[in-house]
């Protein structure tokens, strides 16, 4: 395995093998021809998994100690034990400097708590591993990057999660990520109001006057670059967009409706906050076309190269 800072590779993990991850990521590592800069690209999983779909060098398979059978848009319980070990690998070696990144491709919630696994996805494992108290989900494009401060919670629920601890500490957890893994010295945070026109000064609902304004303002204080409440439907133009780095939005569909009219096949989920470089493409197992040869592979290429750009900058 390569020592030097720039060699360290990047690790895509295998998800599960039913879906469409194992193609894509080697979709990915023939579009790239194995390199993403002076980072080799290394598929993490099952080798036999990988090889159902056109044939990867050896040295650039890590293979896991446990074996899966792929039967596409079939997910198999049995396989549980692959797809965790490929994630845990990944990410161990991450933490011992072997790689410079990790890009993972999606994985079966469903089928992994069936085998006793006990976390709700892949962030909440990812925290876990690393330690870290919180992480946050960025979705991320050359175009624009958004960040929900509620994810996945019914509607009805959002009021009540949001709260001046919880906008300060995600506002701050994105701001440091737009400096330290995008290299942005004065990084600019928007923070969208939760109600139409942000409350219409408090005409359509108080949690702009109460709870988001008081946060944007602490924030303020703390010396960040921060404007906020705005109304949340006069935020994504090009022109607004020009004004902030990051967007920090109140709901899941507030912050995802954007990019994915914006960037449907760039976009990439960035998890902040972990003490290593974590990407990985915005879309599911997308069972029904598992292996039909229809999957694109564009959003995990562009997880790959983010994720190279993040670690580079780290290293930087």
């Amino acid at each position: 395995m390569p020592t030097s800072k720039s060699a360290e590779p990047v690790l895509v993990t295998m998800g599960e093998p039913a879906g469409i991850g194992p193609e894509v990521a080697v979709a990915a590592w023939r579009a790239l021809e194995g390199h993403v800069g002076e980072r080799k690209l290394i598929l993490v999983g099952a080798p036999e998994v990988f090889a159902s779909y056109g044939k990867v060098p050896p040295d650039a398979v890590l293979a896991t100690t446990a074996t899966a059978r792929r039967t596409p848009g079939k997910p198999d319980p049995a396989n549980a034990k692959a797809t965790i070990e490929a994630i845990a690998r990944a990410v161990n070696m991450t933490i011992e400097g072997q790689a410079g990144a990790i890009v993972t491709a999606p994985i079966n919630k469903a089928v992994l708590l069936q085998t006793g696994f006990r976390f709700p996805g892949h962030t909440d494992y990812l925290a876990h591993l690393t330690s870290t108290p919180r992480a946050v989900m960025m979705l991320a494009s050359g175009t624009i990057r958004v960040v929900p401060l509620t994810v996945h919670v019914p509607l009805a629920w959002v009021p009540r999660l949001i709260t001046m601890d919880a906008i300060i500490e995600t506002a701050e957890i994105t701001l440091a990520a737009l400096k330290r893994d995008f290299g942005i010295d004065r990084p600019r945070l928007a923070v969208a109001g939760l109600n139409p026109h942000a409350g219409e000064d408090g005409e359509m609902g108080r949690e702009e006057i109460e709870i988001i304004a008081p946060s944007v303002a602490e924030l303020k204080r703390r010396g960040h670059a921060v404007a906020g409440p705005l109304p949340p439907d006069t935020m994504f133009h090009d022109e607004a967009r020009a004004r902030y780095d990051a967007a920090l939005c109140m709901y899941h569909d507030q912050a995802l409706i954007p990019i994915k009219t914006l960037s449907f096949w760039e976009g990439v989920n960035v998890t902040l906050g972990l003490p290593i470089v974590r990407t990985s493409p915005d879309h599911g197992t997308a069972f029904e076309i598992a292996g039909q040869g229809k999957a694109d592979p564009r959003s995990m290429i562009a997880a790959v190269k983010l994720a190279a750009r993040m670690a580079d900058a780290r290293s930087g």
